[in-house]
Formats: C-alpha cells, structure tokens, sequence
C-alpha cells in the first residue's frame, strides 16, 4: 500500500512537472517578457500579448531542444505591432520567432532582426517564420542598416514578408565574420521580398551572402523557393560573396537588377525563374569566378544589358585582389531557356584591368528563343575561345558565336512557360515558378504599400485667397483637388506630405496659382505632386534671390516621389535672379519627373537643378526625366543640370529624353555657370528626338563610368552642336 501511495505521489509529481514545463507564458509588457525570457525551458512559448510594442529591444535568449524549441510567438499572428526604435536578437540553441509586425519605427541599431546577440553570442538551429518587416527604416536615406543578418549555423528564414526598404543597406544579410558562422546550412526559403525603390546609390542589394573580405569560403546557405517582387534597389539583386551556396527555385518578378555571383566560387543556380514584362533594367544571372553550375532556368522578356543583362559572362581581373573581378573558369551553363531576353554578354566588362577572359566553361543545351529578331541579343567583348559551346538551339534569332547550333520547334507548358520539343535543350517542360501565395504569409497584402497619386477622393476647390492652403492641409493621400476657375493666392509654402494632384475642375479654363512667399510646394517625405491645367505665375513671389516654385525638403527624403506637370503654364519666375521652377536637396530622388505638353516662359534659375549630389559617389538625384512636347523661353539657367559623380556601377541611371519640344533663348545668363541649355554629368541613357533650339546655349554631357547610351534624331540644334565627352575626351556622336 505504502509503495502503491509513493509511486502515485511520485507519478502526480511528475505530471504536474511536465505541465509547469510545456505551459505557455502570456506577457503584455517588456518586464514581463523579459522575466519569461529568462525563465523559459525547453518546449514552453512565450505569447506577446496583441498591441503595439514601442520602443523595444527583445533579447531573445534561451536553450531549446531538437523537437522541444523555445518560441516567441505573437498572439495573434500579425496583431502583435514592433515600433518606435525596436529591434530583435536571437541568441542560443533551438529558438523559434513568429507572428511579428515591425513597422512605424527603425532599429537603433545596424540590424533590425539579428541572428546573434554579440561576437560570441550566436543563434544556432533557430528559426524566424512568418513575421513581417514593413517600411521600418533609418529616417535618413545614406544612414546604413541591415534588416536582418543570419550568423550562427543551420538557422532557418521562411514565410516572412520584407517590403520596403528605403534606406542604404542590404535588405538581408548573411554574415560569415567568424569561423562559427561559415559553412552554416542555412535555409533561406518562401519568403516575400517586396518592393524595394530604386536607391540611387550603391548598397541597395536585396540579399547578400557573404562579402568579398570572407568569400573564398564556404557558406553552404541554401536560398529556395522565394519571390523577389519589384526589387529595384540596385543591379545586384541578390549578391552571392562566398562559395558552395544553392539558389533554387525563385521567382524574379519585374525586378531590375539581376542575380550575381559576384565572389566565391562553386555555386549552384538552378530551376529559378526570372519575369522581366518588358520592364526596363531587367535581368538575370551575372557570372563571375569559378566552379558554378546554371542550369534549368527560366529567364523571360528581360530588357537589362551590360552588367544588368539577361545572362551576363563577365571578364576577370588577372590575379585579382579578393575585392574585385576574379576569372569565370569551369563554369558549367546548360539547359537554361531564355525568351526575348533582349542581352546576352559574353566577356562583359573586358577592358584594361578586366583582361582575364572566361576558361574552361561550358555553355549548352541551353534554348534561345526571340520574336525581335534582334541581331544584338548575343554580344561578345573579348575573345570568347575559353567557352566551349553545344547543342544549344536558337528560335527566331541567329548568332555567329554560339557555335553550331540546333533547330527546335517550341510550345508552351500550363504555367504558359516556353519549352523545347527536345527535351534535351532548354529547361524542363515540368518547371513552374514558386505561387505568390505559397511565400510570406498570407496575412498581410502583397505589393508596393505606398500612397500613390490618384487613388484618394475628388476634392472641389474655390477660387480665393486661402481655399486652396486649407484644401492642402485637409488634404488625404492621393486625393485630387479640382481647382475652380480664378485666381488661387498661396500666402505661405504649401507643405505636401503626401500624394496630391491639382488640377483644373473644368477643361476648358485655365485656373491661375499665385504666391507670394520664396517657394510654392515643399514636398515632404512621402510626397509626389501632379499637375494639371493651371496657369502658375511667380510674379507675385518674394524679392529674393534662390527661389523656387517647387522645391524638396533640406532634410532629405527616405521615400522617392514623382513630379508630373502636364498641359501646365509657368510664367515669370523672374522677381530676382535664379528662381528656379525645381530645386532639390541632398539625399532626394525622384522616380520620375515629366514635363509634358506645358510651357515655361521668362525664368531667371534653372528649370530643373537636379545636382545637389556632388560628392562624387554614384548618387544622383533623379531616375528619370521626360520633357515632350512642351516650349521654353527666355530661361537663363539651365533646363536640366543633373550631375552623377564617380565610378561607381551598380545603378542604370539617370535616364534623360527630351522629345518634340521648343527651345529658344537658353542658358546666357550671367549666373549660369554651366553656360549650357542642359548640364549633364553621368547620365547613362540619353536621347534627343525632334527638337528645335534657337539662339540657346549648347548641350554639355559628360560621363565617367558605364557604357552610356546616347541617340539623337531630327534635331535643329540652330548655330550651336552639342557637347559630348566620355571622360572628358570629346565623343563622336551622330545629331
């Protein structure tokens, strides 16, 4: 009886252990989530209770077990929000994070989400999974970060949704500074890699692994199943920098940039799927070093050339330093389809230092299909003898170089995808991209999550003296104010924080805008301004010097914005000298800014000064820049000065084109120095189509770095022909 009465005691003992160890902690504040923290065993969770954390930096420590991890969950998948200056670090054995929200706030740190709490504090086996990273960036552009860095061994990223990032700094990183942290098995899979704007700068790269310092060693990540969507950040899209990596079975979805391997050695690159739409700067796979394998992928309507081409085989740098262009050599490249993809570069970036050209590789089997018919889709830099090509077969197109080539017949699989009749060329008929809906998590929206112009409400504007100021700071983002026909008086700058556009409420008046202070519109972080219909007149503005009708705030812009002013009157910005129409600050870029069907008359400044950048570090201050069919007159500055200074190479632009417009008395006043109608420095794709100049200052345009693309057609430059230098040697240039 005694033995039976222990035996239950100790049966009961030991139940009541086992539930005290697998019970939940249910925390609703930093006190309490620490203490959890601290006590945590092996196979319990620790459940952040729904609501806005702010201000939090979560040290997440603890020693879990194979089958018994210790988790950080929200409550609710989603509801648990991370704000203000908050970060999260993982240190320990068998911990696993899932559920959170990051956003309305930045790390204080360099790292938002950290597989390690120090040096010699490292998450090993631990998992994030279906935890969201949204616009939680550095307030200033140029200030670093990184949103999340995997050190440690065999940790696993999957089923999270990054989207985004607007600040300088690798959207994710995996780190190999310690011997602890190479050769580390990783699984980086099914994740959502959304939106990210166009950086202007270097260190916009999506995902990295490794850095050139560490790349001759291994890093064994596995990089599967993931969607990159709209990641524009910079040519590198993901940046392999170290050896013995998979990357399989992505989707590339209109992102421009391309997937480069551009340190260490024995990668393997297969199955992946890149989606180009047409969308310009498009790419695919960049080769450089040895030892890889790219096969079975599937690379589609892609439009990027040089180093952002469709398939890119670069030249290497003979006994290179770690840091720059070591040779492809036996490299592997077969049963790869490729499909309008408008450039394929064989010993790209061959020139002086770039010597070494590609050994011992092999390119076959692969499908190349073309409606184009372009003559230029193959394009050779250098003796190309070290490639061995082989079976591959060309639809639509022909190339002297691919050696003898098959001839296929083509059909379409259920994803709509091109496939060989042959089985043995071009990827596998079988191969279908990952589902949107299969990455991330299924909670939170897809997409670029940003105000954009025209997608609030119509708002009706009296004429007066203060309707349109109260309009603008009533104003939500994206509405549109629909200006009554009259004089619109501003008697203060009129901040936009958002996306407005101002327009005429009637198509057959011209409402006229007015001020009376030294600039009209201030955009904001996070503003975009179009206009349409209206009549502005700057003859009312402050007698001073360095006005502008537009300008961006001092303080730089995280967010890029669009500038658009279609069928719009600008006249007399003349009240003193350089008044000009735009006028931009340091760390700002603008996506796109588009003068069209307008007319510009009796400016003293620049039309638009867009050369605020001029540290020379690659950075400039607008993408794109369109002016169509519109007239200017009487502009002493410049209509364009644009400067983008150094060497640096992993941005497309600026783009200029200037098409079906009338220019006449440009450029002679005292105050420009330029003595220029345009000013251009670094723009790398410029076209001149269908313009008139009269008695205007000629066009300068300069560049350092890249392989610029100019055109001109049907211009009359007057007396005066443009002036084009590539590093400042003259440029033979048809006009």
């Amino acid at each position: 009886m005694l033995k039976k009465l222990c035996f239950s005691l100790a049966f009961g003992l030991l139940i009541a252990l086992s539930a005290c160890v697998s019970s939940d902690f249910l925390v609703s504040d930093q006190a309490e989530l620490e203490e959890a923290i601290e006590n945590a065993r092996p196979g319990q969770t620790i459940i952040m209770k729904n609501g806005v954390w702010s201000d939090i930096e979560i040290v997440f420590r603890g020693e879990g077990e194979r089958g018994a991890p210790i988790q950080l969950v929200a409550q609710n998948p989603g509801k648990v929000i991370i704000s203000g200056q908050s970060n999260l670090s993982l240190a320990g054995s068998y911990l696993v994070v899932r559920g959170l929200v990051f956003k309305d706030g930045y790390s204080p740190t360099g790292t938002v989400i950290s597989f390690r709490k120090s040096k010699n504090q490292l998450a090993n086996h631990s998992r994030v999974t279906e935890t969201v990273i949204d616009r939680f960036n550095k307030p200033e552009r140029f200030e670093s970060d990184i949103w999340v860095s995997m050190f440690g061994k065999n940790n696993q990223f999957d089923h999270n949704h990054l989207v985004g990032k607007m600040n300088k700094g690798v959207t994710m990183a995996v780190r190999l500074d310690t011997p602890d942290s190479r050769e580390n098995n990783h699984r980086i899979e099914f994740n959502y890699f959304g939106p990210r704007q166009v950086l202007g700068a270097n260190g916009g790269e999506t995902l990295r692994v490794g850095t050139s310092h560490y790349s001759l060693s291994e890093s064994r990540t596995l990089i599967e199943n993931n969607v990159f969507d709209q990641c524009d950040g910079e040519v590198e899209i993901i940046s392999i920098k170290s050896g013995a990596n998979i990357i399989r079975g992505n989707l590339f979805k209109e992102s421009s940039g391309t997937l480069t391997l551009r340190h260490g050695n024995g990668n393997i690159v297969e199955n992946n799927v890149f989606l180009g739409k047409g969308k310009q700067h498009t790419g695919g796979i960049r080769v450089i070093n040895a030892d890889h394998v790219i096969r079975n992928n599937y690379l589609s309507g892609l439009t990027g050339y040089r180093f952002g081409g469709g398939l890119v085989v670069m030249n290497g740098v003979p006994n290179s330093p770690i840091n720059r262009y070591h040779q492809v050599r036996n490299v592997v490249l077969e049963n790869n389809t490729l499909v309008d993809v408008d450039h394929i570069q064989l010993s790209a970036g061959a020139d002086s230092e770039r010597s070494a050209r590609p050994q011992e590789t092999k390119f076959r089997n692969n499908l190349i299909v073309s409606s184009k018919n372009s003559k230029e889709t193959v394009r050779v830099y250098d003796d190309i003898s070290g490639i061995q090509f082989s079976g591959n077969a060309l639809v639509g197109l022909k190339s002297a170089y691919l050696g003898d080539t098959t001839i296929v017949s083509v059909g379409k699989n259920s994803a709509g995808m091109v496939y060989s009749s042959d089985s043995e060329k071009g990827a596998s008929k079988a191969l279908k991209s990952v589902e949107l809906n299969l990455t991330g998590v299924s909670w939170y929206p897809k997409g670029d999550l940003r105000d954009q112009l025209d997608s609030g409400a119509e708002v009706k504007v009296k004429a007066g003296e203060s309707y349109l100021v109260k309009a603008i700071a009533k104003a939500m983002p994206g509405d549109v104010l629909l200006l009554a026909d009259g004089e619109h008086h501003a008697d203060r700058v009129l901040m936009l924080k958002a996306p407005i556009t101002i327009k005429a409420e009637n198509a057959n008046s011209r409402p006229i805008i007015t001020f009376n202070r030294n600039a009209l519109f201030q955009l904001e972080d996070g503003a975009s301004l179009k206009l349409s219909g209206v009549d502005i007149d700057g003859s009312q503005a402050d007698d001073s010097s360095g006005n502008s009708l537009i300008r961006t705030t001092r303080y730089g812009m995280l967010n890029n914005y669009s500038l658009l002013l279609d069928n719009v009157r600008v006249m007399n910005l003349d009240i003193n000298h350089s008044f000009s129409l735009l006028k931009v600050a340091k760390s700002t870029m603008a996506d796109q800014i588009v003068l069209s069907n307008s007319e510009f008359t009796n400016i003293t400044g620049d039309v638009l000064k867009l050369d605020a950048e001029i540290d020379d570090l690659g950075i400039f201050n607008a993408d794109y820049v369109s002016i169509h069919s519109s007239t200017f007159s009487n502009i002493e500055g410049a209509i364009a000065k644009l400067y983008r200074g150094g060497r640096d190479e992993s941005t497309f632009g600026p783009h200029v084109l200037v098409s079906s417009s009338k220019f006449n008395k440009l450029g002679f006043g005292q105050r420009n120095a330029s003595q220029a109608s345009f000013a251009f420095e670094g723009v790398q794709v410029l076209g001149f189509d269908n313009n008139t100049f009269q008695s205007s200052a000629p066009l300068r345009v300069n560049s350092k770095v890249g392989e610029p693309k100019y055109s001109f057609s049907n211009n009359r430059w007057g007396k005066i022909e443009p002036q084009i230098t590539y590093k400042n040697q003259p440029v033979s240039v048809a006009f």
